[in-house]
Parts: C-alpha cells; structure tokens; sequence
C-alpha cells in the first residue's frame, strides 16, 4: 500500500474551499483505495470543518505540534489539540519548520508526544546541499538517529519517515532531485535504522519522498526510487492533478 500524504501548507484561505478541495480529492482517493492510502495534512484551523464533513476516502493530519504540552507557547497548538480534532497523523520536522529554528531535541520531543496520543509521526529528514565529499549523508544519519535512539522501542514500528532533499524544493530549487539520488538516500537511510535497531525494523519502516514531487515524476520515484510513499506539496492543492499523481502511482502497484 503506497502512502500519499498531502502537505497543504498555508492554503486554501477558507474552510469552504477546503471542503470543498476534499471532497473532490475524497472521490479520486476512493478509486485507487486499494492501491494508496491517501492523507491530507491541513492547516489546523481547518480540520474540524474537513473531519466533520469528508468521512471517507482521506484520512488528515496537523503539519507540526509544539514540542511539549506546556501552555505557555504563544501560537502553537499540542497533539491533544489534534486528538480532539481526529487528525491521525502529523508532520513533523519539516524543512521549513527547521528553516525556522527548531532543533532535532524539539522534532524528537514533539515525535514521543505525537506517539502517546496514538497519531502517525510522518518525520522529515533530508540535507540543505549536496557536497562532493559526502558530508550530507552525515547530516541525514544525525537526524535519523535522534529519532529511531530517543524514541521508545515500542512505539518505532509507527513511524513514518519523509526524506526531502531541501536542495531539490520549491521555487529556490536548485534542480529536481533524480531517481538515483532517491534511492541511494533511502537505502542509506534504511541502512542508519538497521544498525540502530534491527534489519526487520529497517525494511518495514514507511519511506516517503517529498522534493518537488508532481504527476510526471511521481511513479518512477516509487517504482525505481525506493519510497513506499510520496510527501507531495503544491500538486496536492489541484484536485485534477493530484488525481493524475495518484493514477500515476497505482499503476506501480
């Protein structure tokens, strides 16, 4: 089963035309239901309005939590708040979260605190920049290990991983990531894990890419890449093209 996570970010505007995109993703998801497990992780302002109205097809899920239920942090909700909305997975460590400041300690913190209200982490690793010498595949395994070390052990086995390379997003990009470059990093990752815990664990951990995925790119980086699953951005805010992606992805299946 491929998972495809959609990472809204700060869009749509309004709780109507979320619903309203839902929906008509909603009716894509049913379709290839026995192939893609389709999520879509909101802004959560908008998830009790997408929970209460879309029943079937999707799952959601919050794009960050603070690292801790303390309530003194200004602008920020906890994984209780999810819970209670009925998100069941969260992003976590994003690239642009990172970007912003927060350390692996905190992306850790907010994992455990995800695992104990029973949600799906969906963990973002990845380097800034390539370099000749290699040194990003260290910078990628620090990342891994925090996570897959501090985590109990018995709740490893419910972590998603999404491996971004931040070289390879958005409008900056330097270039689009190849599937050679996929597959390196997700076998190099796999390979972190199995030395941190055990091979079984390793191959059964859920690998997505996330860089600048769209419907042309998207089934090879499954097929040929490595990744069991895909962290699309803006292609996730087109209905029409978001259902294109998961035809794509099905027939790889």
């Amino acid at each position: 089963m491929i998972l495809l996570v959609g990472n809204w970010k700060m869009a749509p505007n309004k709780s109507t035309e979320a619903i309203n995109l839902a929906k008509k993703i909603s009716l894509s998801a049913k379709t290839y239901k026995k192939s893609i497990n389709t999520v879509i992780c909101a802004p959560y302002i908008h998830l009790p309005f997408l929970i209460k109205n879309i029943k079937t097809g999707i799952s959601f899920g919050g794009q960050n939590t603070a690292s801790s239920e303390d309530v003194a942090q200004t602008g920020f909700i906890n994984s209780s708040m999810l819970k209670s909305y009925g998100a069941t997975y969260c992003i976590v460590g994003h690239s642009e979260v990172r970007a912003h400041g927060e350390t692996d300690e905190q992306i850790l913190a907010s994992t455990i605190s995800i695992l104990q209200k029973n949600i799906i982490p969906i963990v973002c690793v990845g380097e800034k920049e390539r370099d000749g010498h290699g040194w990003y595949l260290s910078s990628v395994k620090e990342q891994v290990e925090k996570i897959f070390l501090g985590v109990p052990k018995n709740q490893i086995k419910k972590i998603v991983l999404a491996y971004e390379p931040v070289w390879a997003i958005g409008k900056n990009a330097a270039r689009e990531a190849t599937v050679a470059e996929s597959r390196e990093m997700i076998m190099f990752i796999r390979k972190v894990i199995a030395d941190i815990t055990d091979e079984k664990t390793a191959k059964n951990t859920n690998i997505l890419y996330g860089g600048s995925v769209n419907e042309q790119n998207a089934f090879n980086f499954i097929s040929e890449g490595g990744a069991q699953g895909l962290l699309v951005g803006r292609v996730s805010l087109d209905a029409k093209r978001f259902s294109s992606l998961m035809k794509s992805i099905s027939l790889s299946q």
